[in-house]
């Protein structure tokens, strides 16, 4: 399941931008029609001045393989194909600049613009939009003579890598209604300065370095609709006047040093959808009142210090699909509203891991309605895995560590849209290969449990959809199964069982692997020189077996290995002389026969040359 709170922030964001630039794109359009109907009259070129505040800023960047600056020649920027470059038709002013790495936030191709921001983007006088986002390697400051732009009313520069601290002067912007500093490396406070942000309905500092309290000014955002906080520094309390946001639809203020409590006045925003508080220091029980938001979809409060029981108000959030919980000190018993009737009817995804609950079995409501992620991890599970009533809806299941013992080999029965799913830890008795998977299973963790059988059905008898598979610390036995072309396996940890036989030739079919544990076992034989076509391996650990023979250079072409454990087998000859192999640590290769070469002691022959 695609998670409904990065679906809904995302959707707010497009709206947002669509609605801030609509006014421009619409003032143009209708400029073009009157243009077409005056056939007599023409355009004029960019003022000359704008031209050379966007050659300015091109010259600051050194490198750029978006190829969007490629376009930027001649001498009419508004009409002569300058991309990301708009102007008013009328006045040939530049009003708009909006460079984007194509393909958003999910693009893996690399592109990037490499340089710095030129403070000539404070020339562009009658700039209402600046859109510089997702070029990864534009360092430096962002410049001091962007206050200047006093028409300017959205401003993004997310995900570049800018440092420095915020220029306060951007807070003379005052018809902003947008404000993106996102997945930078920004430092210091955010400005008192904000707090003139009247108009702003967008407030996004998410993913920076920024530190101390928000500041007591930002009570002036009366506008408010999106704050975004998340992956910071910021410490003190949530502040009582994050209740007076009437409009507010999203706040997340997750993973950063937040204490206190939190405040009642959140109940007074009943605009709100999304509300992350995951991640801080938060303390204290969760006030009752938080359940008079009932327009609340997500409600986020992982990884805090809260006690006390859930409140009974929660079980009312007619509209909340997802709730976390997890993390905390809350304790026994559930609200009275869980049990009667169907408590929140909306909710897909639930997670109350990690506190201090003990429910023995699964509650029937969870068990017995419609649901797409389900974590219970750490709740003091016991005896039989649960069956769920609707085992076709679940797409993640977490029930890691309690207490299970048994009713894992008719547990995936019906699951026919499960993706992920966790039961390490538990006490889990069964063959191993008598398991009947789902076809579009991704991750498989079963570590720590009291499994045996053979891995063969496990790793073969799987589509290509299977990434990760743990089934370490189990007592699996045979061998390790000959592995077919199409696999998509990521991480395979196999480690401290009872596996034998060697590594197969067919391990180099694993194209995609990016870790590999095979130690602790009973392998024997040579490590093939195959291993070394696993070009992705970042962590291979071979350690504690049987194996024999020499570490063999073709691992020499696996570039980006980070971790390697070789010692505790019976290797012998010269380590491969190159990095990253002569340069780990020693101990990686102890307690072998005869393992030499750097960083051991050099071979015999290689002292007589010396």
């Amino acid at each position: 399941m695609q998670n409904p709170r990065w679906v809904f922030k995302h959707l707010l964001i497009l709206s947002l931008l669509h609605a801030f630039s609509g006014g421009t794109a619409a003032a143009a359009a209708a400029a073009a029609d009157d243009d077409d109907d005056q056939t007599h009259q023409t355009n004029p070129i960019c003022y000359e001045g704008d031209r050379a505040a966007l050659l300015g800023f091109k010259n600051r960047i050194l490198e750029d393989t978006t190829e969007s600056l490629s376009s930027w020649t001649g001498k009419d920027c508004c009409n002569g194909g300058w991309e990301g470059v708009e102007c008013n038709p009328s006045t040939g002013r530049v009003t708009g600049l909006t460079l984007q790495r194509p393909g958003g936030d999910r693009d893996d191709s690399g592109a990037h613009m490499k340089g710095t921001l030129s403070s000539s983007l404070g020339d562009l006088h009658f700039l209402e939009v600046m859109v510089i986002s997702g070029m990864k390697h534009i360092t430096g400051s962002i410049p001091q003579t962007l206050s200047n732009l006093t028409l300017l009313k959205q401003l993004v520069l997310e995900d570049n890598s800018l440092g420095g601290t915020i220029p306060s002067g951007l807070g003379h912007l005052t018809f902003l209604k947008a404000v993106s500093l996102a997945g930078n490396r920004l430092k210091g406070q955010i400005p008192e300065s904000f707090g003139n942000f009247g108009l702003v309905l967008q407030l996004n500092l998410a993913r920076n370095l920024l530190t101390g309290p928000i500041p007591p000014s930002l009570k002036n955002l009366h506008s408010l609709q999106y704050l975004d906080l998340s992956f910071n520094l910021f410490s003190g309390t949530v502040p009582d006047f994050v209740g007076q946001f009437h409009n507010l639809t999203f706040l997340d203020l997750s993973h950063n040093q937040f204490s206190g409590q939190i405040p009642i006045s959140i109940s007074d925003l009943s605009n709100l959808l999304d509300i992350s508080l995951s991640n801080n220091k938060l303390t204290g029980r969760i006030p009752d009142q938080i359940g008079t938001l009932r327009s609340l979809t997500t409600l986020s409060l992982s990884n805090n210090l809260f006690t006390g029981q859930i409140p009974e108000s929660i079980s009312r959030l007619q509209n909340l699909w997802q709730l976390n919980l997890s993390r905390n000190g809350l304790s026994d018993p559930l609200p009275a509203g869980f049990t009667k009737g169907l408590p929140l009817p909306s909710l897909l995804s639930i997670d109350l891991s990690y506190n201090d609950f003990d429910f023995g079995t699964v509650p029937n409501w969870i068990r017995g309605r419609v649901l797409a992620d389900v974590n219970l991890a750490g709740c003091k599970l016991r005896g039989t895995l649960p069956v769920f009533s609707r085992p076709d809806s679940l797409t993640s299941i977490d029930l890691s560590d309690n207490y299970f013992t048994d009713g894992i080999s008719g547990f995936f029965r019906n699951m026919s849209n499960l993706q992920k799913v966790n039961l390490s830890h538990n006490q889990l008795k069964a063959d191993i290969s008598e398991l009947s998977l789902p076809e579009g299973l991704s991750l498989l963790d079963l570590h720590s449990n009291q499994l045996y059988g053979s891995l063969y059905k496990v790793l073969n008898n799987t589509t290509s959809f299977l990434e990760a598979v743990d089934v370490s610390w189990n007592r699996i036995s045979g061998r390790i199964p000959e592995f077919s072309e199409g696999l998509s396996l990521k991480s395979l940890n196999i480690a401290a069982n009872r596996i034998a036989g060697h590594i197969p030739d067919s391990i180099s079919n694993l194209i995609e692997l990016e870790k590999l544990d095979i130690s602790r076992n009973q392998i024997t034989g040579t490590i093939p020189t195959s291993l070394g076509l696993l070009l992705k391996v970042q962590w291979l650990d071979i350690s504690i077996n049987g194996i024999t023979g020499k570490i063999p250079k073709t691992l020499l072409g696996i570039e980006g290995l980070r971790h390697a454990s070789f010692r505790a087998n019976r290797l012998c000859g010269e380590i491969p002389q190159g990095r990253p192999f002569n340069i780990f640590p020693a101990v990686a290769y102890a307690h072998n026969l005869c393992l030499c070469g750097k960083p051991l002691p050099a071979c015999r022959g290689k002292k007589k040359e010396q």
